[in-house]
């Protein structure tokens, strides 16, 4: 199986940001473009989608912990056919 890993996409801002909610639990299956994780960015509160589809398989960050940009926040597992 081929995985590929999530990565905090650069959100403009120079304060750090913060995982708010895992919005799917290791285990889910996603498709591409579903809310994946609420990011807490500054004041504003970012959906971060799901870049492919597939199985998340694991979270590496844990809520209200900080993230920066580029940093990987988890793994989805990718479906076969993708």
């Amino acid at each position: 199986m081929r995985r590929h890993e999530v990565t905090l996409p650069d959100l403009g801002i120079d304060q750090p940001a913060r995982i708010s909610l895992w919005l799917v639990r290791r285990g889910s299956r996603v498709n591409q473009g579903d809310p994946l994780v609420e990011v807490l960015a500054g004041s504003a509160l970012v959906d971060l989608p799901a870049p492919i589809a597939g199985t998340l398989v694991q979270t590496l960050v844990g809520e209200d912990e900080p993230v920066r940009t580029g940093q990987r926040l988890a793994v989805i597992e990718l479906d076969q056919q993708a």
